[in-house]
């Protein structure tokens, strides 16, 4: 008999090889029909797999993030299994399931394109082998079997990817019906539940991402249990165009981008980097109630940096090229992250344990190299600036330190009405199985954990545990943020290290005079300037605060007549520190309105011979409509009090 103990801490005694379908079954034959994996000892299985030995358990649902991933991952192979039916002589290249929904990369023979006419064909052949109900049959094979095997079928790619990556003991496969795959897992039992599958895109790709490699497609897709939640998704999908931060971007004036600049590097245009100062400003102010001092770094940085912090051996390719200097024989790099630049600040003079906890903070621009089919807008780009800051502490305390920051992330998602049940805290933990992908002793790496764990009881969180999801040197703890539209979003994040410390030699000498190791905290509470905006533009449709709007007010004179006295009112706002544009086209105060209203402009102020006369000003509110008439410096004090009374919350 093993033990099965459940998430409320129920233990049910089961025999060994019981499987998560029969576990459920006993619980709810409702609950059975429902459920779509499951979780053993923090691992997603199928609901087939036996357990043989005492396991956390859990049960995942459609809705939940690792069910939705295992019912994407089985119908990735579903439209592969599709794609192969339809298209013989097929390559297939890597396709897992991503946040929404799935894709696969193929390569059709003779040159052959995929195109958004195929589409319907594509759907309709997953929608027959669906039906079918194919049972998903798991096997573990010899890395020998499975060359031979995917030799036979001609997948080139899929013999590469286990000639070069895999092992043997590592290697399972994937059939369903006439369709094997080489796959991890899990999925689904069987093809069943998959009631409706939609294909949403094709882009050109890289086999393993390399340009020098064969050019691919990328079939993206996705797909539910019910026809239903499929309906709801394109409407999301439709009022996400609407919201889409590209386009309200361009409109409001906010950024842009230019071919010749590069691909991927935003250019701040005025309005745009008037709302950037502000928010950085709003967590400056937030940050000088915590200790922190603000530090400027250079924007490149000695390849021996990278090499002695790590990075390079984890992310070199994801680098730019180093820079060369023929001349001195050195090699530089455009900074791909802050951490080196800060151990180096603390390193600069001998430190007291009387000085910790020590807080550096930047707003430093940070450049990473990707791919350019994998931009897009603000929230993929190769040059990035974040709210960076970095916590030498000792480890006693780490985790006041941590609760600490974790108070200012909240204090900057209650400041743009991100509700605490639409914010999702996840702990990010090392995978025990694979720890050639981290640095540091197990030691390290189980007093970081356990300190993110601690300070999320004392907040009294609901944080659940990712396996495989830390940083390659630490623990994190990561936000990830419901937007107005149900979109999830990472943003914030507060990471735990012991090993940039310890590659830095940092130190400080204790009560105890002797040289002790910090421990260090990474954090960042927007994550990056692009991608918050970018979130917050799609998150309020373009309709920001008032205190943050680059223009809080439009002037709108009804004829040209009017037009000094719309500049005096003009005058009279900017003087109270009340932003201000002046529309003095020659237009028709209809169109005018309308104009200013696609700009997102919170306020606009008609005036023509009565309010010139009276010393007045007819108010409109964005989305309330006619306010009525007010005295200009009643406006003003009206103005400065909603945005006062909004600043005092942060």
């Amino acid at each position: 008999m093993i033990n099965i103990t459940l998430p409320d801490g129920t233990v049910l005694k089961r025999e060994a090889g019981v499987t998560g379908y029969e576990i459920a079954e006993s619980i709810s034959p409702a609950l059975a029909r429902s459920v779509v994996s499951c979780g053993v000892n923090g691992e997603t299985v199928e609901l087939n797999r036996p357990i043989n030995e005492d396991a956390e358990f859990v049960l995942y649902k459609f809705e939940d993030e690792q069910g939705k991933h295992t019912f994407w991952h089985t119908s990735a192979h579903l439209l592969a299994e599709a794609l192969q039916e339809l298209y013989p002589g097929i390559q297939f290249g890597f396709g897992p399931a991503i946040e929404n929904g799935f894709y696969y990369d193929v390569l059709l023979p003779d040159g052959k394109q995929i195109g958004e006419s195929d589409f319907p064909a594509i759907e309709e052949k997953m929608k027959e082998l669906a039906a079918k109900k194919e049972p998903v049959v798991r096997q573990e094979v010899s890395k020998a079997d499975a060359l031979k095997l995917f030799g036979a079928a001609g997948q080139t790619f899929k013999c590469e990817h286990i000639d070069q990556d895999l092992e043997d003991g590592t290697i399972t496969t994937y059939t369903q019906g006439n369709f094997t795959d080489l796959c991890r897992g899990p999925h689904l039992v069987n093809t069943g539940d998959i009631k409706v599958a939609k294909v949403t895109g094709v882009a050109g790709c890289f086999w393993r991402g390399d340009a020098t490699r064969e050019s691919m497609q990328r079939l993206y897709g996705i797909s539910f249990p019910k026809k239903k939640m499929l309906d709801d998704y394109l409407l999301m999908l439709e009022e996400a165009k609407k919201r889409d931060h590209r386009k309200i971007g361009k409109e409001m004036e906010l950024f842009m981008f230019s071919e010749r600049v590069g691909k991927g590097l935003p250019i701040w245009l005025p309005k745009g980097t008037d709302l950037r100062l502000r928010l950085q400003e709003m967590l400056r102010k937030i940050q000088k109630q915590y200790g922190y001092q603000e530090v400027i770094t250079p924007n490149i940085g000695g390849k021996n940096l990278y090499q002695t912090s790590g990075h390079w051996d984890h992310y070199g390719k994801d680098s730019f090229q180093p820079i060369q200097t023929p001349e001195e024989g050195e090699e530089y790099l455009l900074k791909p992250m802050n951490c080196p630049h800060h151990c180096e600040i603390f390193a600069n003079r001998p430190r007291s344990y009387k000085e910790l906890p020590f807080r550096c903070a930047e707003f430093g621009t940070v450049y990473r190299y990707e791919m350019s089919g994998e931009l897009h807008g603000l929230t993929r780009v190769r040059c990035f600036t974040q709210d960076d800051a970095h916590i030498f502490c000792r480890p006693d305390q780490v985790k006041r330190e941590f609760i600490n920051v974790i108070d200012i992330i909240q204090r900057v998602f209650a400041t743009f009405e991100f509700s605490e049940e639409n914010v999702e805290v996840q702990i990010s933990l090392r995978d025990p199985k694979d720890k050639k992908k981290y640095i540091g002793s197990d030691e390290d790496w189980a007093s970081a954990e356990q300190a993110i764990v601690d300070a999320c009881a004392e907040k009294g969180m609901k944080a659940r545990k990712e396996v495989g999801e830390a940083a390659f040197y630490g623990p994190k703890l990561d936000f990830m943020v419901k937007d107005a539209i149900g979109r999830r979003w990472q943003l914030g994040t507060i990471q735990v290290d012991y090993q940039l410390p310890q590659r830095f030699q940092l130190e400080y000498t204790g009560e105890d005079n002797q040289k002790h190791r910090p421990v260090m905290i990474h954090r960042a509470p927007f994550g990056s300037m692009e991608r918050f905006v970018a979130v917050l533009i799609e998150h309020t449709a373009g309709h920001f605060p008032l205190w943050l709007t680059p223009d809080q007010v439009a002037v709108l004179p009804i004829s040209d007549k009017f037009v000094d006295y719309a500049k005096q009112v003009q005058d009279i706002l900017g003087q109270a520190d009340v932003r201000t544009v002046l529309d003095d086209r020659a237009e028709k105060i209809g169109r005018k309105i309308r104009d200013n209203e696609m700009k997102h402009i919170p306020y606009l102020l008609i005036v023509g011979e009565k309010e010139a006369a009276e010393g007045t000003v007819s108010v409109r509110r964005q989305g309330q409509g006619d306010q009525g008439s007010m005295k200009i410096e009643d406006f003003a004090k009206k103005i400065n009090e909603e945005v006062r009374s909004m600043t005092e919350k942060y």
